[in-house]
Formats: C-alpha cells, sequence, structure tokens
C-alpha cells in the first residue's frame, strides 16, 4: 500500500501497511471520461452486446489476467476483452491481514460510489474487501483496488491506457442501470489440472470454495449469486422465505434450481475424472504460495515497521515450506528520521566491518610478505651452499689426474730396491 503518490511520480509520503491510498488532489479527471475504442465496441454489436449492459470482471493471478465480460442480449455473458495485469504484491493465496501485501482472492461487488475518477493511480475501483466472508473469518485490510500507474501493495495494478477501459466498462454499466458488479478473483484458472497441481497447498481447501463459485459461471455464464454462512461462501443458494443468511451463523436450509443442481452433477463428474487422472500425470511445478496466516503475519509486520520509517529488507520476509523464513540482505532506504538514524547507524557498521576487513588483510599481507622474505633467504642460502659444494667437486676432477701418476712411479721404485736386495741376499748365502 502506497502513500499520496503524485502523478509526477514524486513519493511524498513514507510507505503506509494498509493498501493503495487512493486519495486524489485532482480538479478534473477527462480520463474517467473516455469512451471504449470503435474496435471493441464493434465486438460488442457482434456478439450480442450493447454499450451499456452488465459486465462482471474475473482475475487470474498465476497468468497474470484480468478478463471482461458483458451480458448478451439472452442474458449470458461472453468475455469481450482481456488485459495482462502489469502488477499483483505478494503470493498466490487470500489476503489475510492488513499489511501481510497479498492481493485478495474470492468474491467481491463494485458499486458505483468505489469508483474513483481523481484517483492518484490514474483511474481506480475498490474492489470491495473485505466482504462478508473476509469479515467472518477476522481478515482485515483497506484500500485494495484495480488501478493505473502500474505500482502495487496489494492492489491489482494496470497500466494507465489499461485501466482508461477497464474503468469505462463499468462507467458504461452503471450508466445503463447496473447497480453493482461482481469481480471474481482467482488464484489461477480452476481447472482439474491446476486443482491437481496445488493439492498439497495449505489454501486448497480456501480454493476448493471458491472453485464451486468458478464452476457455477462455467455452466451458466451468469455471475452467481454469493451468499456467505458458516463462515464460508455459498452460491446460487435460495434460503427460505423470511430467512438470511448469517455469515457466522449456521446456513439455513438451502434449495437450488434443480437444472442447476443436474448440470452441476454432470460437471463435476467430468471434473473428477480429470482430476484423477491430472494426479497421475506430469504437471508443472506449483508458483509459490501464502503460508497461511503465519506468513501474513510476517509480512504485517515487516510493513508495520517500513510505515514507521524503519530501515527494513528491501523485500518482504518469506515463509518457507519447512516453516524457516528468508530476507534478503538488501536494505530499503527511508527517509524518515529513524530511518536515516538506522541508515546512518548501518553505515558505521559497516565502514567498522570494512575497516576491520582491511585491517585483517593488512596483517596477513604483512605476514604473507615476511614468510615470503624468509623462504627467499633459505632459498638463496641454499642455493649458495650448492655453488660451493660444485666448485669442490669440479677441483677434484681437475686434479685427480697428475696424482694417481706420481704414487705409481714411486710404488715401482720402492719395488726395483726390493727385489735387488733379495737378490745379492741370496747370492751371500748360495741362494
Amino acid at each position: 500500500m502506497f502513500a499520496k503518490l503524485a502523478r509526477t511520480g514524486v513519493l511524498i509520503a513514507a510507505i503506509g501497511v494498509a493498501g493503495c491510498n487512493d486519495s486524489s488532489m485532482k480538479d478534473f479527471a477527462p480520463e474517467a471520461n473516455k469512451p471504449l475504442p470503435d474496435k471493441i465496441l464493434a465486438d460488442m454489436q457482434a456478439k450480442g452486446m450493447v454499450r451499456t449492459s452488465s459486465v462482471m470482471a474475473r482475475i487470474f493471478k498465476e497468468e497474470g489476467k484480468l478478463e471482461i465480460w458483458k451480458a448478451k442480449t439472452n442474458g449470458r455473458y461472453e468475455m469481450v476483452a482481456s488485459y495482462e495485469i502489469c502488477k499483483w504484491s505478494g503470493k498466490l493465496g487470500p489476503k489475510y491481514t492488513e499489511g501481510d501485501r497479498q492481493a485478495p482472492e474470492g468474491f467481491y461487488t463494485v458499486r458505483p460510489s468505489q469508483m474513483n475518477p481523481r484517483s492518484n493511480y490514474h483511474l481506480s475501483f475498490n474492489i470491495g474487501f473485505p466482504n462478508a466472508y473476509d469479515r467472518a473469518n477476522g481478515r482485515t485490510g483497506q484500500n485494495l483496488m484495480v488501478h493505473g500507474a502500474c505500482s502495487s501493495s496489494g492492489c491489482y495494478s494496470m497500466t494507465d491506457a489499461q485501466i482508461e477501459q477497464i474503468y469505462a466498462f463499468g462507467r458504461d454499466a452503471f450508466q445503463g442501470g447496473q447497480t453493482e458488479f461482481q469481480i471474481q478473483a482467482f488464484p489461477f484458472r480452476m481447472t482439474a489440472a491446476n486443482m491437481a497441481r496445488y493439492r498439497n497447498d495449505p489454501n486448497y481447501e480456501f480454493w476448493k470454495m471458491l472453485k464451486v463459485g468458478y464452476d457455477n459461471f462455467e455452466i451458466t455464464k451468469v455471475p452467481p449469486k454469493v451468499d456467505v454462512c458458516e463462515k464460508r461462501y455459498v452460491f446460487n443458494q435460495v434460503a427460505p422465505e423470511g430467512t438470511t443468511f448469517d455469515p457466522t451463523g449456521p446456513c439455513p436450509a438451502m434449495t437450488q434450481p434443480d437444472s442447476l443442481k443436474s448440470a452441476f452433477a454432470n460437471y463435476e463428474k467430468s471434473y473428477d475424472a480429470a482430476f484423477n487422472s491430472a494426479v497421475n500425470s506430469s504437471t508443472p511445478p506449483p508458483k509459490p504460495t501464502i503460508a497461511g496466516v503465519k506468513e501474513a503475519s510476517i509480512v504485517s509486520d515487516w510493513s508495520k515497521r517500513r510505515a514507521r520509517g524503519e530501515r527494513v529488507p528491501i523485500d518482504p520476509p518469506s515463509m518457507n515450506s519447512d516453516g524457516s523464513v528468508t530476507e534478503t540482505t538488501r536494505m530499503g532506504r527511508i527517509d524518515s528520521p529513524a530511518g536515516r538514524k538506522m541508515a546512518a547507524l548501518d553505515a558505521e557498521k559497516e565502514a567498522k566491518r570494512k575497516a576491520e576487513e582491511q585491517r585483517v588483510a593488512a596483517i596477513e599481507a604483512a605476514k604473507a610478505a615476511k614468510e615470503a622474505a624468509k623462504a627467499q633467504q633459505l632459498a638463496e642460502k641454499e642455493a649458495a651452499k650448492q655453488a660451493a659444494q660444485q666448485q669442490v667437486v669440479t677441483a677434484g676432477v681437475e686434479t685427480a689426474p697428475a696424482q694417481p701418476a706420481a704414487e705409481t712411479q714411486a710404488a715401482d721404485a720402492d719395488q726395483g730396491t726390493v727385489s735387488k736386495l733379495k737378490k745379492k741376499l741370496l747370492g751371500m748365502f748360495g741362494g
């Protein structure tokens, strides 16, 4: 949810926690009176619709689509336009609490008083959250809209050109006498294959309930009558005369036309077969979904701290399937006294961290240089020792031949002297 945003794009207030704050200071809004394009009007005429016939909208988060359906002259609805949603916040799953940044899922009603031609987001209309179901289940939030400006914090945001057309559909229908139109917001198209993909999700029971309303529309092509009792949605049900649907009380004895009951039973039979087949086949992996009120509370606390001007991670925290919480390390900067103080403390801490890193790096570098010098000295000493040894070996090799020759001559002389003496002695003694 954003605080006032001037059309110049300058943020002049801190981020809030509720939804898209849609107050405006515009003096006029000519964009609210733009007619639908001629091509759309021609398509409507070809489909048996008039410009002011009744309208309804369907939203599919996973696909990022917003569809506009209009009533034909036979009373049944047909899709006349489809738009890519520019931005929606949060994950698949319902909105639980104010500040959880979840775009709502469910069945909502828009009346003329909810249309805002002077929106800070170009044009907008409030979808009516919380509805009777949300209030019965203690879900909170406000200012949840479909709007332009392509910026969302719990809303469904379109481009300015898209919202001009979507707004025109509602405006023309109100001019034609429609007193309210329905918005059906789903996590995905509630086909057998998609329901099988999410069969183990914590939001599955909620989605099964929404699917009943989805199926009623698929069968009849008429927006279902929506009531709430026992804290749950009921669709196309008729209460006995004199009784009403109490959102938190027991459901009355409800009835449905036999033709609708029969058509619904046949539809469900085909669905069950397709679901069983999808369970046993390879399907795309599920997208991230909100892990119930616990994750919603964690995100809501992040939103509140952010709104107070505290410096928090730039993205909201996310709960993992094992119950652990993941937070991004990149911090957002909020321009407020508290935010500036926290930013200064963070900057001081970061400066100290970098200084310590530099000090440790300098010590390690000095140590490495000392070790390198020591190693160099040892290497030089070893090289000198090896050089000296090599000189000694070389000198020995050069003088060795002369020494053996002299010794041999002396030995030969000694041997001759002994031989002469021996002969003389033998002659004296007659030998």
